[in-house]
């Protein structure tokens, strides 16, 4: 089974779309109350998750790349696990919820009820092997104020000025930190001439260390109420999710992983990151993830990869499981 074929039908796909598509080809596939599709038995469960950062839509080639926001992120990966012949002691999973503020759900609902020895993601660049769990807290910052008229109550507290003073300010604290902060969503709705009510936005902090990343949201918390009661206004901080920090991969793995990637002449670039294998880190479960494609751009609308590099992600991932002595 060709992966660059699978690519080409599955990267316009809606997720729910290719949900149908892989239970359609997947013999004895099923599908489980949050959405995810599954096949096979044993120990070893190979993760691929079907939704992606950008809505997908129509790709194009062009000069040897195939160009579409999402088409490798992860179609690319759903693609390559999809093209695998069912093996024994392997199951498949095809998975919801690793993008956005989908939290892990789909991962974490497979691993919680197949129980599984190892678990490995399908997700990402050759030749990189995530290997550490990149942990992560969503959450939604509000201010709340009175509002009023933008001349006429001028001097009221202002929401969307203490937020962007707070974002400011909460960016900075991360300096010198092994840490990112990314925010998203930023609102405050009313017409031009009002003040708004409120003013939100989406945050995401990020970092290697459970202990740096749980420290730096409670002094980013503090920061945001501080701004709020300096400036007279209210202030709500929601956490909409979170994901795992930490590493499980055993030598055994990092080794499956080294074979598999000199199976196509390459060596592994071990680097952290969030991946469905963080659902198996959570649990204590030896897990890591695979790259399974060359290409970049990902989380853009310009997105792209070389369909060619599926055939090599196709080849190493059945070498990593000939070296951990399944399939």
């Amino acid at each position: 089974m060709d992966p660059r074929a699978f690519l080409l039908e599955l990267a316009p796909l809606s997720e729910e779309a290719r949900a149908a598509y892989l239970l359609s080809r997947l013999p004895g596939a099923k599908r489980d109350g949050v959405g995810n599709v599954f096949a096979g038995e044993g120990g070893v469960l190979l993760l691929a998750h079907m939704d992606t950062a950008l809505p997908p839509g129509p790709v194009r080639l062009q000069g040897g790349r195939l160009y579409g926001a999402g088409v490798g992120d992860n179609t690319a990966g759903v693609a390559v696990l999809l093209s695998l012949p069912p093996l024994p002691g392997v199951v498949r999973g095809f998975t919801v919820g690793e993008e956005g503020l989908g939290n892990l759900k789909g991962a974490r609902a497979l691993v919680a009820a197949l129980n599984p020895e190892v678990v490995v993601a399908v997700d990402g660049y050759l030749p990189v092997v995530v290997d550490r769990a990149l942990g992560a807290i969503r959450f939604r910052v509000r201010f709340q104020g009175p509002g009023g008229h933008a001349w006429g109550d001028r001097g009221v507290p202002h929401p969307a000025f203490a937020l962007a003073e707070g974002l400011k300010a909460a960016r900075a604290l991360l300096e010198g930190e092994e840490a990112s902060l990314n925010a998203t969503g930023l609102r405050a709705e009313a017409p031009v001439n009002a003040i708004p009510k409120e003013a939100e936005a989406l945050l995401e902090l990020r970092a290697l260390e459970r202990e740096v990343l749980e420290g730096l949201f409670r002094r980013v918390e503090a920061l945001f109420r501080e701004v709020a009661r300096a400036q007279g206004l209210g202030v709500s901080l929601e956490v909409l999710g979170t994901r795992p920090v930490g590493a499980t991969a055993t030598p055994l793995l990092k080794e499956a992983a080294r074979q598999a990637l000199a199976e196509i002449g390459e060596r592994p670039l071990f680097l952290p990151g969030s991946t469905d294998a963080s659902a198996g880190v959570e649990r204590g479960i030896p897990a890591l993830a695979l790259g399974a494609y060359r290409g970049g751009g990902a989380h853009t609308p310009e997105e792209w990869v070389l369909p060619e590099s599926l055939l090599e992600g196709r080849r190493a991932l059945l070498a990593f499981l000939r070296a951990l002595g399944v399939g």
